[in-house]
């Protein structure tokens, strides 16, 4: 199909293509060969307008398999400037897609294309009248917030066809004629309190225990949605420009096998922080994602710390990051730093200039903002290359002052991509480097550094959340210029819980403004925090692989079902103990005043009464204490605790009953209950309660600290509220400092986890003294979330 002595790679720039997107197509036989045919039916061998030809290629790859018998009548509407704009491509495609292989009308064909609709600057002007008439009150209120991407779509549903550059640029000056220029508030963050949104809370159903229902094999195996290393040739995704061909980034042939040469085609994917916080449970979920395939895999994950600023950077985050993934389970196949890679990123940034694709700035930051919103290009964009390159070389040597000069990636400034806008590489900074050192005074940007050392330390799978989505193109388009190995990128959804906040400048707020006790409050979601709580490592990974791999992007997830996943581990693992929180003296009438029985009490409910470890000894004696909830003057049906008259049973040891009571001089107070104890056992009440008892007359039980923690904000979506920080539960954290514990308790460490019955599940905290113990309380023994699945 090839005339004698051209090659598939002369057809392809003959119908307008560059050069690169010619080489990647051939590295796919696929793609040549339809793209081949389709040259051949429209009958351009020789060349023809690269809108043409940018329209073919399109067609060469989307083209509906099921209906090619249409497509060379589709090509000659092409070819014939019939169908010339992407809308009406894929409306075709649309068309096709529903007709397959059957007969169509061409009536119905053109009228579902807008073949022969001509749609002058006029009609699309009285389009963008109407629908500003419309909409005139809101646009006036919303002034430059105005969302003018749904005025776009409001023209485009009226007028499909329309030129969608003339579209915009109407919009824009329709925008300008009615409000006049932007001002300083047009840029300033909305005063109107924020509604709260409803929140779509994302309570999966899953079977309970007695269900015969059996898990997915995703849900067994969240990777299976990832491709193998040696499926890296595809395109990775298309990046659209106003002046040249769509880009369709990806890997040739032989940059794919020099890249699995390296790996040996295992799996390489990497966790990247900035070591400028602490980390969240967001970051186990990356942990999980990133570790967690490379794992499955039998591959690689690095632990690269993404240090492009040294300003902001700290070796205490550094060290805290490196304990917090051994605490997650996770074992790095190589810790490597952004830094270290310095060299190299800087000498690419040469190459970049050297290629015509990045220039040496000197627009203010003020100025950089102003230009990027009106899509205007940068008064030294098209400055000679000799000059980038001798100034690039005076930011590395420290001879241009910080803040006068930055290097500029040379993208599209007319993209609809903001993340597309000439986005900044390189900045001066003169400050030393917490890892490199002081040998370098001009730093690399994330935008820039980010995806290459992707690319060095061959990565597979790049894998981050769904916010670098738009950034997507600029990752592409810089290995492309740069003919660098390009990894596998997949986006998945953010971890967000009810009833607390996880953007990094909410969290630093509520530390430095005291708001909490520093980044490890146990009412934080902090991993520090957790951690300090209580909640195991097993909790947490066990949560995020139920939550699952998504790219649902509008989901919060309850924090009762991370609870429940909290007991789920904890009532494995934390033995059994009583703790009295609000102590009510008991004396027990019939039993003499110093003597003492040692009684066994159960660590676990299913204790074997030929396991002694599985018991721990509680003193039982003339004073005993309960919790001051535990008894009422006046008995009701639904009440299982003391009252007067009424008999319960001391767990583990004795029914008693109460006989008097002993008020303080308020008459109301209940300061002392006398009761008489069922030695014999024979008294079956329904109420149980926990106790502790003096272990010697006179001497007070131990005496410990406890803190209650709750849910830091009242809210669910508190970060939706505009005043956020007045949604903080005044609740969250009660104290409660002279609680009495049975005496096992007194040797506990740091670290060690209880359940007090009746109370919860408890830590012992890092505040504790030889003098007095501090506990935690890591859950509740409700569990809501049971009832409605895991």
């Amino acid at each position: 199909m090839v005339a004698d002595g051209e090659t598939p790679l002369d057809m392809f720039l003959k119908i307008g293509l560059d050069e690169r997107t010619a080489r990647n197509t051939i590295a796919n036989n696929k793609v040549t060969s339809n793209l081949t045919a389709v040259i051949h039916e429209a009958a351009v061998t020789d060349g023809c307008s690269r809108t043409i030809g940018n329209l073919l290629y399109t067609v060469a790859t989307k083209f509906p398999a099921t209906a090619l018998v249409h497509r060379p009548t589709l090509v000659q509407y092409i070819v014939s400037l019939k169908i010339k704009t992407p809308a009406q491509l894929e409306a075709a495609f649309s068309f096709f897609t529903s007709t397959g292989s059957e007969n169509f009308q061409l009536n119905d064909f053109e009228e579902a294309c807008g073949v022969g609709v001509e749609v002058s600057a006029e009609d699309v002007e009285r389009t963008v009248n109407e629908i500003f008439e419309e909409s005139k009150n809101t646009i006036l209120e919303q002034r430059y917030r105005t969302n003018v991407g749904d005025l776009f779509g409001h023209v485009r549903r009226r007028q499909p066809w329309a030129d969608p550059k003339i579209v915009k640029q109407l919009i824009d000056a329709k925008l300008y004629e009615l409000l006049g220029a932007r001002t300083a508030a047009d840029d300033e963050k909305s005063s109107k309190k924020k509604k709260e949104k409803p929140v779509k809370v994302d309570d999966k159903v899953v079977a309970v225990e007695t269900s015969p229902a059996q898990p997915s094999e995703e849900e067994l195996n969240p990777f299976l949605i990832f491709p193998q290393p040696e499926e890296n040739f595809k395109v990775h995704t298309e990046i659209f420009f106003s002046d040249r061909p769509v880009l369709r980034p990806c890997n040739t042939k032989e940059m794919l096998e020099k890249h699995l040469k390296v790996t040996g085609g295992r799996v390489f994917t990497r966790f990247p922080p900035e070591p400028n916080g602490y980390l969240h449970i967001g970051h186990a979920k990356a942990m999980f994602v990133s570790f967690g395939l490379a794992k499955e895999r039998g591959g690689c994950c690095y632990l690269r710390f993404d240090d492009t600023n040294p300003e902001a950077e700290k070796k205490e985050y550094i060290d805290h990051i490196k304990e917090i993934v051994q605490w997650m389970g996770w074992e790095p196949f190589k810790i490597t730093y952004t830094s270290d890679y310095f060299q190299d990123l800087y000498d690419l940034a040469v190459e970049l200039i050297r290629r015509g694709q990045a220039y040496v700035d000197h627009q203010t930051s003020e100025e950089v903002k102003e230009y990027r919103e009106k899509k205007m290009n940068s008064p030294w964009r098209d400055r000679p290359i000799e000059e980038s390159l001798k100034l690039f070389d005076e930011m590395r040597r420290g001879m241009i002052e910080e803040g006068k000069a930055t290097l500029r990636m040379k993208q599209d400034m007319q993209s609809d991509n903001f993340n597309m806008y000439d986005l900044i590489a390189y900045r001066i900074k003169f400050a030393p480097h917490p890892h490199a050192g002081d040998k370098w005074c001009v730093y690399p940007s994330y935008d820039y550094a980010h995806c290459i050392v992707d690319s060095l330390e061959n990565i597979t799978h790049s894998l981050c959340t769904l916010e670098f989505e738009t950034r997507r193109a600029s990752y592409y388009w810089l290995l492309h210029v740069l003919g660098l190995y390009q990894p596998y990128v997949w986006e998945y959804s953010r971890l967000n819980v009810t009833n607390t906040v996880m953007s990094k400048r909410k969290l630093n707020r509520l530390v430095t403004e005291k708001w909490v006790d520093g980044w490890d409050d146990p009412r934080l979601m902090t991993l520090a925090g957790l951690q300090r709580r209580g909640v195991t490592s097993t909790a947490i990974n066990t949560f995020i692989r139920g939550i699952g791999i998504t790219r649902s992007d509008c989901s919060i997830i309850r924090l009762d079902r991370l609870e429940y996943h909290i007991r789920e581990e904890l009532n494995k693992t934390a033995p059994r103990m009583m703790v009295v929180l609000h102590p009510l003296k008991v004396v027990i009438t019939n039993l003499e005043g110093g003597s003492t029985m040692d009684l066994d009490a159960k660590k676990w409910p299913d204790a074997r009464e030929n396991d002694a470890s599985a018991f721990y000894k509680v003193p039982f004696s003339r004073v005993v204490y309960i919790e001051q909830s535990d008894f009422r003057m006046k008995d009701s049906k639904d009440f299982y605790g003391l009252a007067p008259g009424k008999s319960v049973l001391l767990r583990y040891a004795f029914p008693i009953k109460c006989t008097e009571v002993i008020l303080s001089d308020d008459m109301e107070t209940v300061v002392e209950i006398r009761a008489e104890y069922d030695s014999l056992k024979k008294t079956k009440p329904k109420g149980v309660l926990h106790w502790v008892a003096e272990n010697s007359p006179g001497v007070n039980p131990l005496t410990v600290e406890v803190r209650l923690f709750d849910k830091l904000f009242l809210s669910e979506n508190p970060a939706e509220l505009e005043n956020w920080l007045g949604d903080l539960n005044p609740q969250s954290k009660v104290v409660v400092p002279g609680a009495y514990a049975v005496p096992s308790l007194k040797n506990a460490a740091v670290g060690d986890t209880f359940q007090f019955e009746r109370l919860g599940y408890f830590v012992v905290d890092k505040d504790s003294t030889p003098e007095k113990l501090v506990f935690n309380r890591t859950v509740t023994l409700r569990d809501s979330y049971s009832k409605g699945g895991k």
